[in-house]
């Protein structure tokens, strides 16, 4: 079974991935990756981090907590199968996130990794 993804929790990793990363905008959300560096694989054994943010531009915080736990599932069901290990992600949500239909939010990360050049494909059972 696979494991939750980490999460980014300090303003530095947040700026890290924005700095050096690549970023795909869609209309539920924007996604920034940044393949970590050999040494910070190695300390964190090749795993899946994942960070989240969501401004007041999207709405008060009752809104902007619906929108990142929104983004939280949406992530934990996509990346499990299809993120690649050893990169840093930053989901960012924007304001039609949280009003967007669950299957399109999917779908946007979907577009987002493959744009990006890190969709990795499930693997077949028996491989």
């Amino acid at each position: 079974m696979v494991e939750a993804p980490k999460r980014l929790k300090h303003r530095r990793e947040f700026l890290h991935v924005a700095r050096r990363g690549r970023k795909c905008a869609t209309p539920g959300l924007v996604l920034q990756a940044q393949k970590r560096s050999q040494l910070e694989a190695e300390i964190g054994k090749e795993e899946i981090r994942v960070g989240y943010t969501v401004t007041r531009k999207v709405g008060k915080a009752v809104i902007r907590n619906r929108a990142r736990r929104r983004l939280r599932a949406a992530v934990e069901i996509v990346l499990k199968d299809h993120g690649k290990r050893g990169y840093d992600y930053v989901v960012i949500g924007r304001a039609k996130t949280p009003g967007r239909q669950f299957g399109a939010l999917i779908e946007d990360l979907d577009f987002a990794l493959k744009k990006l050049g890190i969709w990795k494909d499930k693997p077949q059972k028996g491989q």
